[in-house]
C-alpha cells in the first residue's frame, strides 16, 4: 500500500461555478468608516474655530469628548446595522 495520492486527472479540470444572479448592488456603508469621518471633521472644525480665536478650547476635554462620541457612535452605528442584518430570512443552512 502507498500513502501518495495518484496524480490528479489532466483532463478533467473543474472549474469553479458562480451563481451569477445578476449585478450586486452597492457595498453597504461602514459605520466606522463615517463615524471617523465625522470625528476627523469635528476636529479640523474645532481647530479652525480655535485658531480664529472665537473660543478657547482644552485640548483635553475637546479629545476626550471626541472619543466619547465616536464610541457612543460606533456602538449605536452596530447594533442598529446587527439589528437590520438579523431580519433577513434564514435558509436553514449553517
Amino acid at each position: 500500500m502507498s500513502n501518495v495520492d495518484p496524480a490528479p486527472d489532466s483532463f478533467t479540470k473543474e472549474t469553479p461555478t458562480a451563481d451569477i444572479t445578476g449585478p450586486a448592488g452597492p457595498a453597504p456603508t461602514r459605520v466606522g468608516t463615517v463615524v471617523w469621518g465625522l470625528v476627523v471633521l469635528a476636529l479640523a472644525v474645532l481647530i479652525i474655530i480655535a485658531q480664529l480665536g472665537v473660543v478657547t478650547l482644552n485640548g483635553t476635554y475637546v479629545l476626550i469628548g471626541l472619543m466619547i462620541g465616536a464610541g457612543a457612535a460606533l456602538v449605536v452605528g452596530g447594533l442598529l446595522s446587527a439589528r437590520k442584518r438579523d431580519n433577513e430570512p434564514t435558509t436553514g443552512k449553517s
